[in-house]
């Protein structure tokens, strides 16, 4: 089964809510407050709410529901027109409507560049350091176990 291909700026903003949703809110606001942030509406305020998790009988069996987790969104509008959605695990409204905005920048083609090499850039290479150095230090840890074996038969 092939998976039907998607287009380079829907890809770019999957890209982006990935590094978004994984970046502590006070580094987003830390990048956004170097931008000049053009004029935006809030569409959707911060709202709470719940979801369902669902999981599958190891790992690809029959799905069943694992439970709910706590998810905040937020929609804001440009006032060139663009609407950005923002989603995230948790009940941080502030950080859903900063990546709703940064997901209404990404789309305008004036800002992507911007929000790109002023926001998302620096989280990415923070996060990848990260995920690095935790790796590292899980490497560190690591045993190898080996066997010797005795001359006798």
């Amino acid at each position: 089964m092939t998976r039907p291909q998607i287009s380079p700026e829907r890809s770019l903003r999957r890209d982006t809510m990935a590094v978004l949703a994984h970046a502590p809110t006070d580094r987003i606001v830390a990048c956004l407050a170097a931008l000049d942030i053009p004029a935006h509406e809030t569409a959707r305020p911060p709202e709470n709410g719940l979801v369902m998790v669902r999981g599958r009988i190891g790992g690809d069996g029959a799905p069943f529901n694992l439970g709910e987790a706590s998810v905040s969104r937020a929609a804001v509008r440009l006032a060139s027109g663009e609407v950005g959605f923002g989603y995230v695990l948790g009940r941080d409204g502030e950080k859903a409507r900063l990546i709703a905005l940064c997901d209404a920048l990404i789309q305008n083609a004036h800002f992507r560049e911007e929000i790109e090499r002023a926001v998302i850039a620096p989280l990415r290479e923070e996060q990848a350091a990260a995920r690095a150095r935790q790796a590292a230090e899980t490497a560190a840890t690591r045993v190898d176990f080996y066997t010797l074996v005795r001359g006798e038969n």
